[in-house]
């Protein structure tokens, strides 16, 4: 199923207080901080970037940003059907995101993918998951480019992480293998793109609310070694939220970070951004 970005207004860049540039698609939250519709801020220093990335629905549907890295989704009316495209994906994210870049780690250094060995590109993530009729899943969204930088939708691969889900919902493609990557299990799943990046889908065969240092390294080396990526493309973004179809209030991420060290960083993504509206497209 192919899953569309809205396109927003093209704003000229503009520089945060705390020195973050700013691109095409970047929304502030409202005075009281809320974020709703497609909306972003920065937090934890402008180490991360919030996002209420609702892509696929009209319904109302917002996030309030933690005092740390994290958010919660304070309220949703979203009430897609299970069996097409999510109506959101409220998230946290280090990286650039449609041109929207964090300061410095990967959104000053996008990394070349032969670079990228297991255990040098780690993540931890705490959500909490709350009892009810809601549909959705919890998942990271790694963004793969061809090139350093694009102010639009990234042309390499999407890899996602199923950390749990609810109700019917099944990664994109279909189901192409299983693997076993740093002690966690996983059911592999494959889509390929329609005028966007190829999507594959590691799913932990048991369902969790949090992974301390989660090995994004050997995941990516792994969709490497399958011949999903390429390693002359660059990791471009780590994101992680909830892909929401229906309902969702009070899913939220408690803490979030990523650790890229001891990588030699590849080169500075390019500060230039569109001033005209960008859409893209990807497969769901």
């Amino acid at each position: 199923m192919l899953r569309v970005k809205p396109v927003f207004l093209a704003l000229a860049a503009i520089t945060l207080g705390i020195g973050v540039l700013v691109g095409a698609t970047a929304v502030r939250a409202r005075a009281d901080g809320t974020l709703c519709a497609y909306a972003t801020a920065p937090v934890a220093g402008g180490t991360y970037i919030v996002q209420n990335d609702e892509w696929n629905s009209s319904a109302t549907e917002c996030v309030t940003p933690g005092s740390g890295a994290g958010f919660t989704v304070t309220s949703s009316q979203i009430a897609n059907s299970t069996d097409g495209d999510p109506g959101g994906y409220p998230s946290i994210y280090m990286g650039c995101h449609y041109g929207n870049c964090t300061a410095g780690g990967l959104g000053s250094h996008p990394l070349p993918l032969s670079d990228i060995k297991p255990g040098l590109v780690t993540s931890s993530w705490y959500t909490t998951q709350p009892p009810g009729d809601s549909a959705y899943d919890v998942a990271y969204d790694i963004w793969i480019n061809k090139t350093p930088a694009t102010s639009g939708a990234p042309d390499g691969t999407e890899v996602m992480v199923w950390l749990n889900h609810s109700d019917a919902i099944q990664p994109a493609g279909s189901m192409v293998g299983t693997t076993s990557i740093s002690g966690h299990h996983y059911d592999v799943w494959y889509g390929a793109g329609t005028g966007a990046a190829d999507i594959v889908t590691y799913e932990m065969t048991t369902g969790r609310t949090s992974v301390a240092n989660l090995d994004i390294g050997a995941v990516i080396s792994n969709a490497r070694k399958l011949g999903y990526t390429d390693p002359s493309w660059y990791l471009i973004s780590v994101e992680a939220g909830f892909e929401i179809w229906q309902g969702g209030v009070g899913l939220a991420t408690t803490s979030f970070s990523v650790d890229l060290s001891p990588i030699k960083p590849g080169p500075r993504a390019s500060s230039t951004t569109s001033t005209r509206a960008v859409s893209g497209s990807r497969l769901r």
